[in-house]
């Protein structure tokens, strides 16, 4: 059974390449209008689950977007699930072990698959893929159902790159999310995870 732990931030280590940086603000400015007690009420309730790796390193499984924005407002230390102590393996089957578990996710912002060795060394350094924002903002408007499937945002993300257009500016996203809202009912979005259909 997964024991919880508090760990600082900066031990952190990502198991995948991007995030949706417009999804981390949002969830930076939910962390900065806590007060220090409803921060730490708010982060024991929502530990990241983690997995212990070779030369001392914490591995995060999900929640990337929340590890991210936790950096990202300097804040020191956080709760985390350890699913696992892989501490003892040689890198190349620590890898092997996990992407058996599914807990590793090496593609990049463009959905294209990369080695282990490309993903970035702390959540600072994890890159922007737009559509994994428009993903969470589309199932957060009611488009998709949140399910337990691993990487279930990624490959809605994947869906909206070559059908909807990202503007700039502001109001950009608003304008994509209807548009995925619509495409998220259609017949094509059939199959992924999460599809409640019109």
């Amino acid at each position: 059974m997964s024991k919880l732990h508090e760990i600082k931030i900066h031990r952190l280590h990502p198991t995948q390449i991007t995030v949706g940086l417009a999804e981390v603000m949002e969830k930076r400015n939910h962390l900065a209008a806590l007060h220090r007690d409803q921060l730490r009420d708010f982060l024991s309730a929502h530990p990241i689950p983690a997995v212990e790796g070779p030369n001392d390193k914490l591995y995060i499984t999900d929640h990337h977007h929340l590890a991210r924005a936790l950096a990202d407002e300097n804040v020191d230390s956080g709760f985390f699930l350890v699913e696992a102590d892989f501490s003892t393996f040689a890198m190349d089957l620590f890898w092997r072990a996990m992407n058996g578990n599914h807990w590793v996710h090496p593609y990049d912002e463009q959905g294209v698959l990369r080695t282990f060795e490309e993903i970035p060394k702390n959540v600072e350094h994890l890159k922007d893929d737009p559509y994994r924002s428009l993903a969470g903002f589309v199932r957060d408007a009611g488009g998709f159902a949140k399910t337990a499937e691993v990487y279930a945002e990624f490959q809605w993300a994947n869906f909206f790159r070559s059908r909807v257009t990202i503007g700039s500016g502001q109001g950009a996203y608003d304008v994509a999310r209807e548009q995925g809202l619509i495409l998220a009912k259609s017949m094509a979005a059939q199959g992924l995870p999460g599809y409640t259909g019109s």
